[in-house]
């Protein structure tokens, strides 16, 4: 009875309202993590979303496919980034704008919840830059007589000729899709239920063109790096404010507030620690 009772386990999946109250526990104790631990899995996560973008890098160049599926593909292929932060354990900035819930219940406090933000923000610059010199260092960028590096430029310039409000918009739909694969994943209990559910939101966002602050971390200061780059310094901290910003309404706003209305306010477990 109790194999099969745990194999039942296995197959449900936990309920929305389960899922909510799961996530703003997580960021209880996401928002008290030790600084050491925080940004030491925040590096983590720069990279891992950084080794992403390489393999989405990678799998659009030169595809034959199309424009819809070869970005579909490429999307399939940055999956393993959040994969990555997820299964591997990491903290990512835009997934942890999910902290959002435990704020609105009065379970960590707004100095708690940019504390987090501030630090992981950071890590994951550096982490994202660390791969960055890997990458140049590499020689990776040379791959298919230089196709690879033609690329990483190609995205990047298409990143930076966006203006305010189109990477503003497109930051808040990106981590609109990314906090959605964070919130199903908690659903699932075996690794690849977690993974299927990672998948597709991810790839959406990517072959649809939004805009990823940890992402851009990566490809920009990239293509910078090349030759006959005419990106500058501020280019790049140009399409990082406003995406930066999308981002932070995106996951904390229309996902985390948008589900803390739906399942917990009112619960009235929350009390309020202050400010």
């Amino acid at each position: 009875m109790y194999q099969q009772d745990k194999i039942v386990g296995l197959l449900d999946a936990y309920s929305p309202p389960q899922i909510a109250r799961l996530i703003e526990e997580v960021g209880v104790r996401k928002a008290r993590s030790p600084v050491l631990q925080t940004v030491a899995l925040s590096l983590l996560g720069g990279a891992f979303i950084a080794f992403g973008a390489m393999f989405y890098t990678l799998t659009v160049t030169g595809s034959t496919l199309g424009f819809g599926p070869s970005r579909l593909l490429g999307g399939v292929a940055f999956s393993l980034g959040l994969i990555l932060v997820l299964i591997g354990g990491a903290e990512l900035f835009t997934g942890n704008n999910l902290l959002a819930m435990g704020w609105a219940d009065r379970k960590v406090t707004t100095v708690e919840v940019l504390r987090n933000w501030g630090l992981v923000y950071l890590g994951n610059f550096i982490g994202a830059m660390g791969c960055v010199a890997l990458v140049h260092f590499s020689g990776m960028l040379s791959l298919e007589n230089g196709a690879i590096a033609e690329t990483s430029l190609k995205i990047a310039s298409a990143k930076v000729r966006l203006d305010f409000g189109e990477a503003f918009f497109r930051g808040i739909l990106c981590n609109s899709l990314v906090c959605l694969a964070v919130w199903l994943s908690m659903a699932s209990h075996d690794v690849m239920s977690k993974i299927l559910a990672i998948v597709f939101p991810i790839a959406a966002f990517v072959a649809l063109g939004f805009e990823h602050s940890v992402a851009n971390m990566y490809s920009i200061p990239l293509a910078m790096l090349d030759p006959r780059s005419t990106i500058t310094l501020s280019d790049f901290f140009a399409n990082l404010l406003p995406v930066t910003l999308g981002n932070i309404v995106g996951g904390s706003v229309f996902v985390a507030l948008i589900y803390w209305i739906i399942y917990l306010r009112g619960e009235g477990k929350g009390t309020s620690p202050g400010v």
